[in-house]
């Protein structure tokens, strides 16, 4: 698959609670962009927490008309076992939101596991390095904080490659630069961050 060099949003628009698309999460977006090739009008979108995963699944059901049910894996099964027929018969696509999808997410009832398996999965996987580095320059923009270019690189190279690491480092150094009334850098950053457990130590500066 070729590379996306820098982050896209989706769809296209200057409003920063858009999702941010990667090769983390490109094939995600595809796969519900083209709903109409679904093989059943229902889906499955699965993916860490804080990845944006509800978000799709609204800009999916402003695009196509659909439905979503978030939380999937936390509703009763029969709804869920309903939701999907109905699906079927009023051809209206239907989105299920989920941490993790099945066998993973144990189904008891027989028919709703038979219909989820024969659901097509889009997956959102951990961030790759441009996202990382876009979710990191929207997180610090969001609480207008300067934050360099050298101090993202510093961060990528440093914070657990996850959605959740990205919002708690950057909530920590912002409460960090009030207390403080300091100018955010990479000193800062390594202190802040290494007290909090959110880096691994490293002798490099």
């Amino acid at each position: 698959m070729s590379q996306i060099a820098l982050p896209l949003v989706w769809p296209a628009d200057p409003r920063d609670d858009e999702f941010l698309v990667s090769p983390s999460n490109e094939r995600a977006v595809q796969a519900l962009d083209r709903w109409a090739t679904w093989p059943v009008m229902t889906s499955l979108l699965v993916g860490p927490r804080k990845s944006g995963r509800s978000l799709l699944a609204r800009i999916f059901a402003a695009k196509s008309g659909g439905t979503i049910i978030d939380d999937a894996s936390s509703r009763p099964e029969d709804e869920l076992f309903h939701a999907w027929n109905r699906a079927q018969v009023e051809r209206r696509p239907l989105l299920l939101v989920a941490d993790m999808a099945p066998p993973a997410w144990d189904v008891a009832l027989p028919d709703l596991r038979s219909r989820l398996s024969a659901t097509p999965l889009a997956e959102i996987g951990p961030p790759d390095d441009p996202l990382m580095h876009a979710l990191l320059e929207r997180e610090f923009g969001r609480r207008s904080l300067d934050a360099r270019p050298d101090l993202i690189e510093w961060l990528v190279a440093r914070i657990e490659r996850s959605h959740v690491a990205v919002i708690r480092c950057v909530d920590a150094l912002d409460q960090e630069v009030m207390e403080r009334r300091k100018r955010l850098s990479i000193p800062l950053a390594r202190t802040t961050l290494a007290q909090a457990a959110l880096i691994t130590t490293s002798p490099e500066p």
